[in-house]
């Protein structure tokens, strides 16, 4: 095998030989192709650190206008969810006043029903209450004095006797509203 490169090396000398020119040029023209190559990795080489920061640069700037749009984005959904949240809030609070004015009414109904006075029939009987121990102390007022002394003796127990009487006057009011 050696012999047969051997043969061919001295077979393409000889052809070498004849087209020398040829040769020649292609021979040159390998030889620039190569400083060409040299040329370009040397100065690769020395810009390579100046295209790096430049890229790195870019590469910076992108980011922050990435991370700005992602924050914009995450602004916007954050606003959404927070709108949505306070329309479902306000719709929630909506839905527990219906069910607070609902129970009431119920119960309400079912204490009438039991013959419980409401609180506006008590403040009702109260205001009837006062207005006649209004008239009472009008028509009390129009008496000799001669009389008014035995009739401040008999207005203690009298006084002591008013929750008593306004328990009488519940109960009959009571008792009417059932009827």
């Amino acid at each position: 095998m050696v012999k047969k490169i051997q043969k061919s090396t001295t077979a393409s000398k000889a052809a070498a030989g004849a087209s020398s020119p040829l040769s020649g040029a292609i021979k040159d023209s390998a030889q620039q192709i190569w400083l060409a190559g040299l040329g370009a990795f040397s100065k690769a080489q020395a810009e390579g650190g100046k295209a790096f920061d430049t890229l790195v640069k870019e590469g910076l700037s992108i980011q922050r206008k990435t991370q700005a749009v992602a924050e914009e984005r995450i602004s916007e959904a954050t606003n959404r969810v927070s709108g949505m949240a306070t329309e479902i809030s306000s719709k929630a609070a909506g839905q527990w006043d219906k069910l607070e004015s609902i129970f009431e009414d119920r119960v309400a109904k079912a204490l009438n029903k039991l013959g419980v006075p409401s609180a506006r029939d008590i403040e009702t009987l109260m205001e009837r209450i006062d207005e006649l121990n209004r008239h009472v102390q009008r028509l009390s007022s129009k008496t000799p004095a001669a009389k008014k002394a035995p009739a401040a003796r008999k207005a203690a127990p009298a006084k002591a006797a008013a929750p008593a009487a306004r328990k009488t006057a519940v109960r009959k009011t009571a008792a009417r509203s059932k009827a």
